[in-house]
């Protein structure tokens, strides 16, 4: 691990300014993410700035209905809490099936969603990737691929977005609050917070140079049944081959995002209009424009049978 300063922030607008002061600085809240990293020398920050210490930690309700729930709650408490259990049921089960119970108790909601994909090309240092060394190539598109993307990606990247939480998220329509370091906030749909690969797969997100999350805001309960089917290849401590978040309600209609697939959490509203007629014209929609290897193909059945099973439950 290569040395680096470290500060404590005050307030979310003075870590903001002080990550976009330095070069090369970081936020750390859990790390569990960001250390591995770091000792891998994939992450080289000069500066972290932690930002345990400003309060971000609650779970609120919200003037129209909804819940905000503070970029530092930790995943166990958000798994938890009464409310999101009762009313936000996806969200729990997404949490519940990631990493494990010793991780979540450190992981935040703001580092959940900021997490580095898993792509092995991504974490060997001696590989061309172009999500860690821009321009190098991707390694991946001619290599083992059976973990990637099926849709979404490029010719420079085919990497996926490797959490859940942000899968049950997309589906219950999300909102991420930020402050930037002059100060000034903004709410970013949460179906605009991840970028697809293009031409600049070492971007993740839209976040801005010392952009801090602060919060997540959920809308009010969407009711109807909740589902979170995740298909890997054990059955703790994996990432999903293929995810499927979904609200389904009484007359068939609902939400559905689908992870593991693209560089971001997967959801479309064609998709959804099919939701009625069963899984496969779903599935049809939302890979339409699917460009899989011959490794990774098998996602897409495998979309739609996990698909398919969570419409049966849902139907009784």
């Amino acid at each position: 691990m290569k040395p680096f300063t470290y500060e404590r922030a005050t307030s979310p607008a003075a870590a903001a300014a002080a990550a976009a002061s330095r070069p090369n600085a970081k936020f750390i809240a859990g790390g569990t993410n960001l250390l591995d990293l770091m000792k891998l020398e994939i992450e080289t920050p000069q500066h972290l700035v932690d930002v345990n210490g400003l309060g971000l930690d609650k779970i609120e309700a919200t003037p129209e209905g909804g819940l905000r729930v503070g970029a530092l709650v930790r995943n166990t408490d958000l798994a938890a809490h009464e409310t999101v259990r009762r009313d936000y049921g996806v969200l729990t089960r997404a949490i519940v099936a990631g990493a494990s119970g010793q991780l979540r108790n450190r992981a935040t909601t703001a580092g959940n969603l900021l997490q580095r994909t898993r792509c092995p090309y991504f974490y060997d240092t001696n590989m061309p990737c172009n999500k860690r060394t821009p321009g190098s190539g991707c390694s991946a598109i001619h290599g083992i691929s059976r973990q990637l993307a099926v849709v979404g990606s490029s010719d420079r990247c085919i990497a996926t977005f490797p959490g859940d939480m942000a899968v049950a998220m997309r589906a219950l329509d999300a909102t991420v609050e930020t402050v930037a370091p002059d100060g000034k906030t903004r709410r970013i749909p949460i179906a605009d917070f991840h970028r697809l690969p293009g031409d600049a797969p070492e971007r993740d997100n839209v976040l801005g140079k010392g952009e801090l999350i602060t919060a997540v805001t959920l809308p009010k309960p969407l009711g109807g049944k909740h589902f979170y089917r995740k298909v890997r290849d054990r059955a703790s401590y994996a990432f999903a081959l293929v995810s499927v978040a979904a609200v389904i309600q009484p007359d068939g209609s609902g939400a559905v995002a689908v992870g593991g697939v693209a560089h971001k959490p997967w959801r479309m509203a064609a998709a959804e209009a099919e939701l009625p007629r069963g899984a496969k014209p779903v599935a049809e929609r939302l890979f339409a424009d699917a460009r899989p290897t011959e490794e990774n193909r098998f996602k897409i059945p495998l979309a739609e049978r996990a698909l398919g099973s969570v419409l049966n439950e849902a139907r009784g």
